[in-house]
């Protein structure tokens, strides 16, 4: 897979990749991460890539035309199955989603920033708008960090066990169950004893029961979505 990210500040972005499971996914070769800064895409002497929005009122707004030549250069050099607006006013980003654009090859991510981007650039260039919550961040740039990671980590060959990830909350719509790991006994505080057993069926029969309990109790609204 190849990311390409369109950001006016691609320092921000460099660390997420560099440590841990993304980095290990780059490594290996799973996945190519690369980053754009939007002012070299710009004419202005001054490197300008925002200008304040017409009507009036606060916040500056990203100019269409860096934005139009980054992507339409990257176009040029491959095809793309998304190009992907990061914005509070997007799709919420939840793990179907993530599993869907895990399965894709080249994916396009651009970063939102101060008031947004021409209203021209959504109405052209995108194909997907995601946020990653009902609030507001500074820009995309973490945004797009949180869905680069949700989608590489699903990528076989990335985690050292790949059935880790089918295991995780959200997947089938139930929140995880607890785990435990030594000691079995801190302080009076047992691990629950079917664990210990050995008995797998068991074990697993347990879990489900956990899984649907904590959804139960803590997520209602994803029962809404099981055939039950």
């Amino acid at each position: 897979m190849r990311i390409d990210i369109i950001t006016v500040l691609p320092e921000l972005l460099e660390s997420p990749f560099k440590a841990s499971i993304l980095k290990r996914a780059i490594d290996k070769g799973l996945v190519e991460i690369h980053l754009h800064n939007l002012r070299d895409y710009t004419d202005n002497s001054y490197n300008q890539v925002d200008d304040y929005q017409f009507g009036g009122g606060a916040g500056m707004v990203l100019m269409i035309e860096p934005i139009d030549k980054c992507i339409t250069s990257l176009k040029a050099e491959r095809a793309y199955d998304e190009v992907i607006y990061m914005t509070p006013d997007g799709r919420t980003l939840n793990q179907k989603m993530a599993n869907s654009l895990s399965l894709l090859k080249n994916i396009i991510i651009l970063c939102g920033h101060y008031k947004g981007v021409d209203q021209r650039v959504r109405d052209t260039f995108i194909s997907k708008e995601i946020s990653v919550g009902d609030y507001v961040l500074s820009g995309g740039e973490l945004g797009a960090a949180i869905l680069c990671d949700s989608i590489i980590r699903l990528i076989p060959g990335v985690l050292n066990n790949e059935t880790s990830a089918l295991t995780d909350t959200f997947q089938d719509n139930l929140l995880a169950p607890p785990v435990y790991t030594r000691p079995s006994n801190y302080k009076g505080l047992k691990v629950p004893e079917v664990l210990l057993g050995g008995n797998f069926p068991k074990i697993e029969k347990w879990r489900e029961e956990q899984a649907l309990e904590r959804t139960e109790r803590l997520r209602p609204d994803l029962l809404d979505e099981i055939d039950m």
